[in-house]
């Protein structure tokens, strides 16, 4: 597993061990009620796992308490000599109370430890944890001390190698019985105290809470808690970091504006980064890996200040750093991975005893959620250092680009200083990301309560009709984004309208959701101009000229009427409608009333009144798609405008004379989006609802030939119109796919597309035998083995009519 993924994962394993403390001899136990019996006897265990989870961070506290005294007497003893590496002064300035906080946790371990191992209910530590708060007061003169220790260590490093070497490099044991060691820098280990100094009244709060109030213990712990408090509350100054050192060069307080997770490529490598817009300068940080029960803390990667941060490259000759794209076919994949372990947990659940399924099933789709973030990404955004480094990050969202743009260029309107931060000042501001953060966890479903929405999934229609509130004429067009998987994904495009200051496209647009909960719409002015070529991403950069977000409210989409809607974004009213479809109902094969059209009629009809072979319809769309559409990126994938789809789907079930010059002069994407809604609106599949079973378990099939004999078996067994309309789409998909170059559509990308539409079975058939709880269940249904069974197809060697009923005569024909 790479870094970057590491990365990832450490955020998730911190969602878990919030959830988990180490219990006696190390074992994991989940804090959870059905361990304990009785209210008593679960308040007792629950004190005792409390305890026992302190006990070994006070462990791993007293290592490194210990790790950082111990160059102390070396120290000293070259303190006398011709050649000191500190003076006396230094030495006493930089571990100053240490010895005596060390003391203190050592006397308190070595007595609470007696008092887990002999656990009942009469066991009392209170007396310990009060008197350990009554010894709080070396902490305030340690906190006193603290920031002229650090800038001590940091002069001494700088004027002394032997020290420097020394202070990046000491050694923190890890717990009993192991003998493994950390390297740990001093600065770090001095920074452990303060890090320290809140844990035990968090640790109180605990005790207190499964405490029965007529123990002795809890009037000893009240005291306890009562003495720390006030103790916090005398030092908040000295110890918050958001209030210390936390100005700019003018004295200003310097505040953070935004925070999120983005992906930097580094290194050639994409790493998940936590990025803080402060009032003057941008800061990217990296969460650090800590132990059960430890607070989170920030690395910083870089800083740039905003008076020196611009989005033009300062130098042309700046090389941009390759971005490594995967290939579509593998994100659809593990969308389609996440869907199906979504619908096992919800299973799990449901289940007696399946809650430890469920959890093992939730970490696994967090990997695969946390990889989906991690490479889904593809829109450049750099930010230059006008006096060092350019650095590019990649988002999944020209609104999201746009908005830390817009924010960023807000604050570089006032007049900003140059502030270059010192070592301790830029660890103080690292800190304190921790407590000022608004983004608390990445977004994957592992890190969502169950109670909150899991959005929507189907289809949502919308229209955008105008637009009004532009200055001056411009070429205006706009798009359309939705959430999915945690990210924004681009869905719809309208077309460009020119030069005009109210711009009417009415034009509709089919967006699938899969758990959307947000609509975006942003407008657009198109730039023609070449000179404007963006250097990241080899595009021309259009203007945003607004943008803007809608809700998707469950209770007001679902309505069966269009909902008129007006999005206002700077100035600018851009006037859309929007209707929900359910998956469920939007994926029912509903024959046609009209027996006479070809949408929703059975295709051995079609061909038989056509005497044909292969329906018109998909002639024709193919032979068009082949003639101009084969080169287009995305095709088959990005969706044409729903009104010329249905202008088409009318013309051909009217037979209309003029089909042809619709066919010529309409969008390629509308006649790809009219060929794919003719296969969706079969009444049965294409491959049949009877032989769906018999493919299902062929494609499952491990051996190749037993595989190859079935597959092709079930292939003859189909009707001949269904046999001769599938060979004739395979190798037109072939065909498109031999153009994967140019277009970006692998033969996987097209079985992801088509494979459900041809498969799927008609609303009588998929719910025989099983019982569909949620609309995510109906998407995760079968979906990959329906899109692996047309790939199997698409990658076989050429398969002609003729050859296939040569082989009629060895096979049975019974399924």
């Amino acid at each position: 597993m790479g870094e970057e993924e590491e990365e990832v994962l450490g955020y998730l394993d911190r969602v878990l061990e919030e959830e988990m403390v180490e219990y006696g001899d190390g074992d994991p136990i989940t804090l959870t009620h059905r361990h304990f019996k009785g209210d008593l006897e679960k308040g007792l265990e629950m004190k005792k796992l409390v305890l026992s989870g302190f006990l070994t961070s006070e462990e791993i506290y007293i290592n490194q308490l210990e790790a950082l005294q111990l160059p102390l007497r070396p120290l000293k003893a070259t303190a006398t000599t011709s050649q000191p590496v500190l003076t006396m002064q230094q030495i006493d300035t930089i571990f100053y109370k240490i010895q005596d906080i060390l003391e203190i946790h050592k006397e308190f371990f070595d007595a609470l430890l007696p008092s887990i191992q002999q656990w009942d209910e009469k066991v009392t530590v209170g007396h310990l944890f009060k008197k350990l708060a009554s010894q709080l007061g070396v902490y305030k003169a340690f906190v006193d001390n603290y920031k002229i220790a650090l800038e001590t260590a940091e002069k001494c490093s700088q004027a002394n190698m032997q020290f420097q070497k020394i202070s990046e490099n000491l050694k923190v044991k890890g717990p009993k019985d192991s003998k493994d060691c950390t390297t740990v820098s001093m600065e770090a280990l001095l920074y452990k105290p303060i890090d320290r100094v809140t844990r035990s009244t968090l640790v109180l709060h605990d005790l207190l809470k499964h405490t029965p109030k007529d123990h002795p213990d809890f009037p000893l712990l009240q005291d306890a808690l009562r003495i720390s408090q006030n103790f916090l509350s005398s030092i908040n100054e000295e110890i918050d970091p958001r209030r210390t050192a936390v100005t700019t060069p003018k004295g200003e307080a310097r505040q953070l504006v935004k925070d999120g997770f983005l992906v930097e490529v580094s290194e050639s490598s994409r790493k998940l980064r936590h990025v803080f817009l402060f009032t003057d300068l941008l800061l990217c940080a990296k969460m650090k890996k800590t132990s059960v029960g430890r607070h989170q803390q920030y690395e910083c990667k870089w800083y740039i200040p905003l008076a020196d941060l611009t989005f033009q490259t300062p130098d042309d000759s700046d090389p941009c750093p390759s971005i490594q794209v995967l290939p579509e076919h593998e994100i659809e994949e593990m969308k389609m991975k996440i869907s199906v372990l979504k619908n096992d947990i919800q299973k799990e659940k449901k289940a007696p005893k399946g809650q430890n399924r469920a959890e093992r099933l939730r970490k696994k789709m967090n990997e695969q959620e946390s990889w989906l973030l991690l490479h889904s990404p593809t829109i450049p955004f750099r930010v230059h250092n006008k006096h060092g480094k350019s650095f590019l990050f990649l988002l999944s969202s020209d609104y999201e680009r746009s908005e830390w743009r817009e924010s960023i260029q807000k604050l570089q309107k006032k007049d900003l200083q140059v502030c270059i931060l010192t070592t301790y000042e830029l660890q103080v501001l690292t800190n304190s990301c921790v407590k000022l953060r608004t983004v608390h966890n990445i977004p994957v479903t592992g890190n969502k309560d169950d109670e909150e929405s899991s959005g929507l999934y189907g289809f949502l229609h919308v229209i955008v009709h105008s637009a009004k509130g532009f200055k001056e004429s411009a070429n205006l067009y706009c798009t359309l984004e939705v959430d999915s998987f945690g990210y924004f994904v681009s869905k719809a495009k309208t077309r460009v309208f020119r030069d005009t200051t109210e711009p009417l496209w009415n034009e509709e647009f089919e967006i699938e959701l899969e758990g959307s909960q947000y609509l975006r719409i942003l407008c657009y002015e198109k730039c023609y101009d070449k000179s404007m070529l963006n250097k990241d991403d080899n595009e021309i950069v259009d203007k945003i000229m607004g943008k803007g977000q809608v809700q998707l409210d469950p209770q007001t989409v679902q309505s069966k009427n269009w909902q008129v809607d007006v999005i206002e974004m700077n100035g600018i009213k851009v006037e859309f409608s929007m209707k929900f479809t359910s998956r469920d109902l939007s994926l029912k094969r509903t024959p046609s009333k009209k027996q006479s059209g070809v949408f929703g009629v059975k295709i051995n009809v079609v061909t038989k009144r056509e005497r044909s072979k292969v329906p018109y319809i998909v002639r024709q769309c193919i032979e068009e798609v082949e003639k101009r559409g084969i080169d287009e990126v995305g095709i088959y994938r990005i969706s044409g405008v729903a009104t010329d789809i249905q202008a088409l789907k009318s013309a051909f079930d009217t037979n209309t004379k003029d089909i042809l010059v619709m066919l010529s002069d309409m969008d390629i994407n509308a006649i790809a989006g009219t060929l794919k809604l003719y296969f969706r609106e079969l009444p049965e599949p294409l491959l049949t609802d009877r032989l769906y079973p018999a493919f299902m378990e062929g494609i499952a099939l491990s051996d190749p030939a037993a595989k190859e004999n079935c597959m092709m078996h079930l292939l003859r067994t189909l009707p001949d119109p269904n046999i001769m309309t599938f060979l004739t789409l395979l190798e037109h998909l072939k065909r498109v796919a031999e153009k994967e170059p140019v277009n970006k559509m692998s033969l996987h990308n097209l079985a992801t597309v088509f494979g459900p539409t041809l498969l799927r079975p008609s609303e009588s058939e998929s719910v025989k035998g099983q019982h569909i709880t949620s609309a995510s269940d109906i998407w995760s249904h079968d979906v990959m083995a329906q899109v692996q069974v047309l790939l199997y197809y698409l990658q076989h060697p050429p398969i002609s009519f003729a050859e296939l009923k040569r082989n009629t005569l060895y096979f049975s024909t019974d399924v």
